[in-house]
């Protein structure tokens, strides 16, 4: 084991796991998925791994402060290789595995990335094809190199070397270097600190206690860890002791889970919104879909109810407890069975999702924040929440709302700036470092905040109305049908919406006059939460859906409105035509 100076003298993310290897290194602090079975590992055997790594990475030429990219999907290597790139005293550059051999480009090129790890030959294609734009690539591995041939590489690296790089690190120095996906532009570099993320995990383990301070606390994470949501969880879990699992296979999801039975997940609204699509259209397919319906009613009613300590009537209760039998327990398998509590982030949820979940026993906790602000401003805790709005600042974090609308935040867990570019720094951060978020919302008497709407996407129509999309397109998109809404109407006359079908839940043909009417019903529902003038009037229903791989879609699941907007030019105009 490494002598490295004791944890409370250090300023950076190691005090965590040095921490943790004093205080219980026999416990389990992480479990592994090899050949179809879960098996455990100890803080002890986790701290070797990343020292061992580390002194590899030594070995093999990193210096303090290189960049280290890391090309690959959620998996048990991807954490081991983050802490040993910060015990090597250099900088993680995250990438998603699914990004285009220009955006790898990019960003090695960007960074200045020394070393790079893939996980397929097709990703060592990629970085190989970005040598030309990024001269300082030199190392690329495997990132499976990272448990066998990267420690033997550093098997002559001695401990007081590795102690030597943790003592060049401060919680000033830079952690990871996290290009934003952005819906416009080229990605931007955000300069997170070690502080950055310990101020961060400070708040969020004081406000959330029942998700990483439980005993028996364990988390599946399976969103990318290339984003800042995943990566503060992962290391959330290491500094409180909770028991962290990783799987990037989507489509076996349910079984990992039932597997591994988390006592609390993460994910964007669209996971949530795909466990009760997929619920409800099973039932019908089953002859149940009445029942269903009937229990998802029961279960938002309940949890309306019981909001801020109120209680169902008798009726309500008999009819929950009944569902609670016949169908919430089945929904609550689909997330592993012992979860009792989410985190959703990336998007607004909605309080109708917010509601069901709740009324069926997962308490799903919306918060919100950035890549800029290492993850979270502002969350609902489990004792003081509301639902429809992101919940309540962090500790030491300040808000306010601007003349125009936009919140802006002050704290602790705000960034410094963008790599290589100070433009784009000033444009977002104040010399009193305020960041000013491009997002709308409102802060109420009790200082729940609520995002109302994209400060850039706001469409102002041709009567002059200004109108949030954001608002429309949630609550269409939660139509079991519908995979994706973008309203549009700058300029024109009235508001209307293209819209993508879910062919997982919707087999049949795009002209059916049956899909058209379910798509008129969401867009129906979600015109009763506006006023006439920000009403959707007119829909088309789009040949093929938008993804990630088509390049409408970021990592994150969120729509490229310009991309969409440029490529469907002439569709949008035909809306207005009479």
């Amino acid at each position: 084991m490494s002598t490295a100076a004791p944890a409370s003298d250090l300023g950076n993310l190691s005090h965590d796991l040095l921490d943790r290897v004093v205080e219980a290194p026999d416990e389990v602090a992480l479990r592994r998925r090899v050949d179809g079975a879960w098996g455990e590992v100890t803080t002890r055997e986790f701290h070797a791994q990343v020292v061992a790594a580390a002194k590899g990475l030594v070995a093999e030429g990193v210096q303090a402060g290189d960049r280290v990219a890391i090309v690959a999907k959620t998996r048990y290597e991807w954490t081991v290789l983050d802490y040993a790139i910060w015990w090597a005293g250099a900088v993680s550059v995250p990438v998603y595995e699914t990004s285009s051999a220009s955006q790898i480009a990019w960003i090695l090129s960007d960074s200045g990335a020394t070393h790079v790890f893939v996980e397929t030959e097709e990703h060592r294609d990629r970085v190989e094809d970005a040598r030309s734009e990024a001269p300082a690539v030199g190392r690329i591995r495997a990132i499976e190199d990272v448990l066998t041939a990267l420690p033997a590489a550093g098997e002559d690296v001695d401990d007081a070397t590795i102690d030597e790089r943790l003592a060049t690190l401060s919680s000033e120095s830079i952690a990871t270097l996290i290009y934003t996906s952005g819906t416009t532009g080229r990605p931007k570099g955000c300069e997170l600190t070690h502080g950055n993320f310990r101020a961060e995990l400070g708040g969020a383990i004081d406000v959330l206690p029942e998700m990483f301070a439980e005993p028996e606390a364990s988390t599946l994470l399976f969103l990318p860890l290339a984003h800042v949501f995943a990566r503060i969880i992962q290391i959330g879990a290491i500094r409180s002791g909770a028991v962290l699992g990783h799987t990037a296979d989507i489509p076996d999801l349910v079984e990992h889970l039932g597997e591994f039975q988390p006592t609390f997940v993460l994910g964007v609204p669209r996971v949530f919104e795909k466990v009760f699509n997929s619920a409800s259209a099973k039932a019908y397919a089953e002859g149940k879909g009445k029942i269903f319906d009937r229990a998802a009613q029961a279960a938002i009613a309940y949890s309306r109810a019981t909001e801020d300590g109120g209680r169902a009537g008798l009726g309500l209760r008999l009819r929950h407890s009944l569902f609670d039998r016949l169908v919430y327990g089945k929904l609550r398998d689909a997330l592993g069975g012992k979860a009792r509590y989410a985190i959703s982030g990336g998007a607004p949820l909605g309080d109708r999702l917010g509601h069901f979940y709740r009324g069926i026993g997962v308490i799903v906790l919306e918060g919100y924040g950035l890549t800029e602000t290492t993850a979270a401003l502002a969350a609902n805790r489990v004792e003081r929440q509301r639902m429809g709005t992101v919940g309540l600042p962090f500790p030491d974090t300040e808000v306010r709302v601007a003349e125009d609308g936009e919140l802006l935040f002050r704290g602790p867990q705000v960034f410094g700036g963008y790599w290589n570019n100070p433009e784009a720094t000033a444009q977002v951060l104040t010399e009193d470092g305020w960041f000013h978020t491009g997002d709308l919302g409102e802060i109420d008497d009790d200082g729940f905040i609520r995002i109302t709407g994209r400060k850039k996407e706001i469409i102002v129509t041709a009567g002059g109305k200004n109108v949030s999309p954001s608002v429309l397109e949630d609550r269409v998109r939660a139509h079991p049908y519908v995979s994706q809404c973008l309203v549009v109407g700058d300029g024109k006359p009235f508001i209307g919406a293209l819209v993508t079908i879910d062919q997982e839940h919707w087999e049949g043909s795009l002209d059916d006059e049956e899909l058209r009417e379910a798509v008129q019903g969401a867009i129906d529902e979600a015109n009763t939460q506006v006023s006439r003038a920000e009403s959707i009037r007119k829909f088309v229903i789009l040949d093929e859906d938008w993804t990630e791989d088509n390049g409408y879609l970021t990592p994150s699941f969120k729509v490229k409105r310009p991309v969409v907007l440029r490529d469907f030019h002439d569709l949008v105009e035909s809306l207005y035509v009479r």
